[in-house]
């Protein structure tokens, strides 16, 4: 059994690195709501939060770290051999606590990725997709989509729905099936326009400060989807079709099938 030491972390330290352009930063908390202490759920042995450390760094990116405001995640990630940044537990969404992480970095990368911690299975292939989106000087935001291909997900509220338009540039992203089909009489192999949001964000590090800024808008809190903010307040979103299946981690529920999963691509 791994015994964990006990570490007290600063606010003030200071993580310093070598000049880099990239980074990822993997927000993590405790408390969540559907599925309390989720990161530190164990998928055939290795934690959730561990197995999306080590895709992080298998992309290649310059610097990866995990942010939390929870002590077990924070000394969990130690145990293992990660970087962790401790933050403060005001931080309303997952962008929020990347910001106050990118603030403990002396030197600031240019590109920086939100990969979110319920995404074990997200690959080194996915990310770097990302990552090749956003040096182009036109884009701040980037994201990936992929094509749904089961009812069961198109209903499913945890599974985030985007509708692009055609430079594949969001237009909407919604927990209800979007678009509407108006006629019954398709089936669903014949109407392929439904597409699903992975989590994985991009940002230049300049537009992640000035997202952090806004006020929260009717939409966000309608669909409890802080991307709708940034649509709202006028921010394009550059979204990226990937054919690689991905599997997030929503609910305990999820954790049976991610057993079975992982088996499969080991």
């Amino acid at each position: 059994m791994v015994q964990y030491a006990t570490i007290q972390p600063s606010y003030e330290k200071k993580y310093t690195f070598a000049a880099m352009n990239t980074a990822a930063i993997i927000p993590a908390r405790y408390a969540s709501t559907r599925f309390p202490g989720k990161p530190l759920a164990t998928i055939n042995g290795m934690s959730m939060i561990q197995r999306v450390y080590d895709q992080a760094c298998a992309s290649g990116l310059d610097y990866v770290a995990v942010a939390t405001d929870d002590s077990r995640i924070y000394d969990h990630v130690k145990a293992f051999g990660g970087e962790v940044i401790m933050t403060s537990e005001n931080c309303l969404n997952g962008t929020e606590r990347i910001a106050e992480a990118i603030a403990h970095l002396e030197t600031k990368p240019d590109i920086i990725l939100n990969i979110q911690g319920d995404e074990p299975f997200i690959l080194p292939q996915q990310i770097n997709l990302v990552v090749k989106a956003l040096q182009d000087p036109g884009i701040g935001i980037a994201t990936l989509k992929k094509r749904i291909d089961s009812e069961h997900d198109l209903k499913d509220p945890n599974i985030i729905k985007v509708v692009s338009d055609r430079d594949d540039f969001a237009l909407y992203f919604s927990r209800s099936p979007l678009p509407f089909k108006r006629d019954d009489s398709q089936n669903w192999p014949d109407f392929p326009v439904y597409f699903k949001h992975l989590g994985v964000y991009g940002f230049k590090t300049n537009i992640l400060m000035d997202l952090v800024r806004l006020p929260e808008t009717p939409l966000q809190k309608m669909e409890n989807l802080e991307q709708l903010c940034w649509l709202e307040h006028g921010f394009l979103i550059k979204v990226l079709e990937t054919d690689f299946q991905s599997l997030a981690i929503d609910t305990s529920e999820d954790l049976a099938k991610a057993e079975a999963w992982a088996k499969t691509i080991q």
